[in-house]
């Protein structure tokens, strides 16, 4: 069953749709500031395409983004969840393009399928 779900494209790239779609229009304070970060690092948030975002502890998420121009980037988003507005405050913290290593990490097809996705929207624009 899991393998079906990790080949089938259009399952893996309604995930990075999602993880986008989040990232672009949650009122969530932590995707608000991460919109911000983005910024920082010089994405437009309303153009880029989150590959993958998950809690990896109990103070930060790790993520992986398209940018426009197709960069590729990871990153791990820290922030103090006991404090009431901790995600307010959130950092940017391993910031790291591997636009030319991509294929070989754990990511390698959602991140294709996701390059797809994009090739496909573009098309249809």
């Amino acid at each position: 069953m899991l393998d079906n779900i990790i080949g089938n494209p259009f399952v893996v790239s309604s995930i990075v749709v999602q993880y986008t779609e989040l990232l672009r229009t949650s009122d969530y304070d932590l995707r608000s500031r991460l919109r911000e970060l983005l910024k920082g690092q010089g994405l437009d948030p309303d153009r880029t395409v989150v590959v993958d975002l998950l809690q990896e502890g109990p103070d930060h998420e790790d993520g992986q983004v398209i940018s426009e121009d197709g960069r590729v980037c990871r990153f791990s988003l820290f922030y103090d969840q006991a404090a009431e507005h901790g995600a307010r405050s959130a950092c940017l913290h391993n910031w790291t393009d591997i636009t030319g290593s991509w294929r070989t990490g754990t990511l390698a097809t959602r991140t294709a399928d996701a390059f797809a996705w994009i090739s496909r929207s573009t098309e249809l624009s």
